[in-house]
């Protein structure tokens, strides 16, 4: 019986070549759901609960307008930046996504060839559906044809065997990952979604896994391995130990926790709610991230993802004192409607979508970005 989509109609193949409607980056939203197979669909859609987090973190975005300031100087204009001591062509990553082959049989291998041929930073999940290793050769081939590239980050969720978690550590040094992005915030989180026949974590291939259904009787989360295995500060402080790749830490709301990550080891932070995944009604990223970006100080590098859909969303951003952003649901949306082509697309469009919002506020680079080309209306600094 052939799969079907949230609309109950079958699943199309991704298409060959971009469709001819799609003028913004968010336009590959409303096409891809015709490419994926409805339960898949609404595991990637969803946010927990009421979904509450999730429509927040966009709201947190819409509060604030831009003040245009023309009469800049743009002759020398540009989107370069530093990460780590990594350049990136442009202030974007792409996220660690799990399982991307839901949404195209290529999953990780055609958005790997897309980030290197668009110069773009990729993050990838432990949770990928394709090896690190084989996601690492396609990048180098990718770099190699094109003559250009962009760093690839590894993000690791820590395993029940810290062993397990050491060897993964090792194959994404040598495999070439240039930095170590340590999730901190969905190993408690609720997940009902089966994978289909022929998706699976490619990377745990052997591992043990950590997931726990409670019952009507017996514990329910608190003395389960799930509590029992969360992160810890004493993690952080082993893991800073285990690997010299820049540790980054993923999972950051608090002020305070972003101090003592950085004074434990952290290179770098990824202020993120997970996109709304795993606790409703938490704050927005954008929210809290001045505070943040006051507590750690200019040297610490600031990420930022949960919500980020558009060019003026980077600007907004950056304004607040992210370093630079990340992208997460709109990759699958791109890749499940035209693959790799799909994927390079989208991240064109949010590129031309940043440089013209620079353009109009006349930054002609990613440090001139700052506070004095927002404004908040006052109805919404209550």
């Amino acid at each position: 019986m052939a799969a079907l989509n949230a609309l109950g109609a079958t699943v199309r193949p991704a298409h060959a070549q971009i469709p001819p409607d799609i003028a913004h980056a968010a336009d590959y939203e409303r096409h891809a759901i015709h490419h994926v197979e409805a339960q898949a669909w609404q595991h990637i859609q969803g946010g927990t609960d009421q979904g509450l987090t999730l429509t927040h973190n966009r709201a947190a975005f819409d509060q604030w307008r831009l003040l245009p300031q023309p009469l800049a100087q743009l002759q020398q204009a540009h989107t370069r930046c530093t990460l780590l001591g990594q350049p990136l062509h442009c202030p974007l990553l792409l996220a660690p996504v799990a399982y991307q082959q839901l949404v195209h049989p290529a999953g990780e291998l055609a958005t790997i060839q897309a980030a290197m041929a668009l110069q773009t930073g990729m993050v990838v999940s432990t949770l990928s559906s394709h090896t690190l290793e084989a996601i690492a050769a396609t990048a180098d081939q990718a770099t190699q044809e094109l003559g250009q590239g962009a760093p690839r980050w590894f993000q690791l969720y820590l395993q029940p065997d810290r062993q397990h978690s050491l060897q993964l550590v090792r194959r994404a040094e040598a495999a070439g990952y240039t930095a170590l992005v340590w999730t901190v915030d969905a190993s408690i989180k609720r997940s009902g979604f089966p994978l289909p026949p022929g998706v699976e974590a490619a990377n745990l291939r052997g591992m043990p896994s950590t997931q726990h259904t409670s019952a009507l009787q017996g514990p329910i989360l608190f003395g389960t391995p799930l509590t029992q295995q969360a992160p810890t500060w004493d993690d952080l402080r082993w893991l800073r130990d285990q690997t010299r790749l820049p540790l980054v830490v993923k999972g950051i709301l608090s002020a305070a926790q972003a101090q003592q990550a950085v004074a434990l080891g952290a290179d770098a932070l990824i202020v993120s709610n997970h996109g709304g995944r795993v606790l409703d009604g938490v704050v927005s990223p954008l929210e809290v991230l001045p505070a943040i970006a006051q507590a750690v100080g200019p040297t610490v590098p600031l990420l930022l993802d949960s919500g980020v859909r558009h060019g003026t969303d980077v600007v907004k951003a950056l304004a607040l004192g992210a370093h630079a952003v990340l992208i997460g649901r709109p990759q699958l949306h791109a890749l499940a409607t035209a693959g790799m082509l799909g994927v390079a697309h989208l991240l064109h469009l949010l590129r031309a979508e940043l440089e013209l919002a620079m353009a109009q506020l006349g930054c002609a680079s990613v440090e001139a970005i700052t506070p004095q080309v927002l404004w908040q209306p006052a109805a919404s600094k209550q």
